[in-house]
């Protein structure tokens, strides 16, 4: 609610340092909870905290004199928007309307809001990569399974997954069957490596302990030494000790995001991480780069609509990397902070991280060009500036403002689909979250 009342505030004060009349400031939508009159100006906050609004006067010019009398459907709906919007007009406003102002203070008043979420996210992100800092592996090992299972292994969340048979592909099937036997024991815990043990060096060649560049290199190391022993070097309780283990062939999990996998070797450890505060001077590249992100999640959510949709209603799994509303951002908060393993300080940074990446999203989608959005706002003010500068160097007069109530009946359609997306993300976030983990 912070975040929407702070866009808004943007639109607001530019409005009324253009001398623009702004009738109502609401935070929420549906049934007024509460609400103050100050001046001219009625503020209160309404009972679905799903976004906000400013009215300002004379959004809406009115009709061109050209423009046709014949009745339609279409323009029957459109004069009705337009009488709407200049009901709130008063005949002492004057200059004071929306239309009436300069292009370019339209342009700053609806870019306004979207810069304030970026302000927001630059702050959050700030306090969070220099205050905080991000998660970076270290060659410190975090766990030693005693068994080895094949990625995506269908016995993984079993109570006790290496007493249930398996194929090498990791099917469970009958013990005594043709390719079906338990898994094997991890070649970590045959050597004697223990959780806290911190990676010193590979056959003699140091191992950096620089955060991810050391896993990097111990990670490769193990991959292309399937049957090959390796002696390692570990630091365990301050001492250093020399551990031999020799690697097996095992399906892996090659990327991140879990889809690319592959026979390598293995020795069955994870690696520890650690929170690594960054430098202000490293803030611009890192925020460039969930920019980038960014932009990517938001142009692939019309692809990830079916699969939601399949989530939600017909028993799918629920895509981690698709689409989520503020249920499950709130949800996935929760999560965080009943997570017992992380410290109080992670807990406040990923939920600090999460706002940052809100308000990031927040600006890049009310920047589309799509009428109501605030980018088609903007667009509409460039595009009559371009049309008029077009005009006056043909000679011909200045075609006045740009007449966006035309653009209603697609203002109606893009409100609608947000709201149908809208309403499946609150109850896929319900029914079938994506959880924390």
């Amino acid at each position: 609610m912070f975040s929407i009342a702070f866009h808004e505030a943007g639109h607001f004060w530019w409005a009324r340092k253009f001398g623009m009349r702004v009738p109502q400031f609401m935070v929420g939508f549906g049934p007024t909870v509460f609400s103050r009159r100050r001046g001219e100006t009625e503020y209160g906050i309404k009972a679905i905290p799903l976004g906000g609004y400013i009215r300002i006067v004379g959004m809406i010019p009115p009709a061109e004199e050209n423009e046709s009398k014949r009745a339609t459907r279409m323009r029957t709906f459109i004069a009705e928007v337009r009488g709407q919007a200049l009901d709130d007009v008063l005949p002492s406003d004057g200059d004071r309307v929306f239309y009436k102002k300069p292009w370019w203070q339209r342009v700053i008043v609806m870019f306004a809001g979207p810069f304030h979420n970026l302000v927001l996210a630059v702050v959050f992100f700030t306090v969070f990569l220099v205050g905080f800092g991000v998660p970076e592996i270290t060659t410190t090992i975090a766990r030693v399974p005693d068994c080895v299972l094949p990625a995506g292994a269908a016995s993984a969340g079993a109570k006790d997954p290496c007493s249930v048979p398996i194929t090498p592909q990791g099917e469970r099937c009958e013990a005594g069957g043709a390719d079906c036997a338990l898994p094997v024991p991890s070649p970590a815990a045959q050597a004697g490596l223990r959780p806290g043990d911190t990676i010193l060096a590979i056959d003699g060649d140091p191992v950096s302990q620089e955060p991810t560049e050391g896993w990097d290199e111990v990670q490769d190391a193990i991959r292309v030494s399937a049957g090959v022993p390796l002696e390692l070097t570990v630091r365990r309780d301050g001492e250093e000790r020399q551990l031999t283990v020799t690697p097996i062939e095992n399906l892996a999990y090659l990327s991140d995001d879990g889809e690319k996998t592959g026979v390598v070797g293995f020795v069955g450890i994870s690696p520890a991480d650690r929170q690594v505060r960054q430098s202000i001077t490293e803030v611009p590249a890192q925020l460039g780069s969930m920019v980038v992100q960014s932009v990517q999640r938001l142009a692939e959510i019309p692809e990830r609509v079916p699969q939601l949709f399949r989530a939600t209603f017909l028993g799918e799994e629920r895509d981690p990397m698709g689409p989520i509303g503020v249920v499950g951002v709130s949800r996935i908060s929760g999560d965080v902070f009943a997570f017992d393993k992380f410290s109080v300080g992670q807990k406040i940074g990923y939920f600090i991280s999460l706002l940052a990446g809100m308000n990031l999203v927040l600006f890049l989608f009310n920047l589309l060009p799509i009428y109501p959005l605030d980018g088609g706002h903007v667009a509409g003010a460039l595009y009559e500036k371009a049309r008029s500068s077009v005009a006056r160097l043909r000679g011909r007069p200045d075609p006045g403002p740009f007449d966006i109530a035309r653009l209603m009946p697609v203002a109606y359609a893009v409100a609608g689909v947000f709201l149908a997306l809208s309403v499946l993300l609150f109850v896929a976030d319900i029914i079938n979250p994506v959880r924390f983990g």
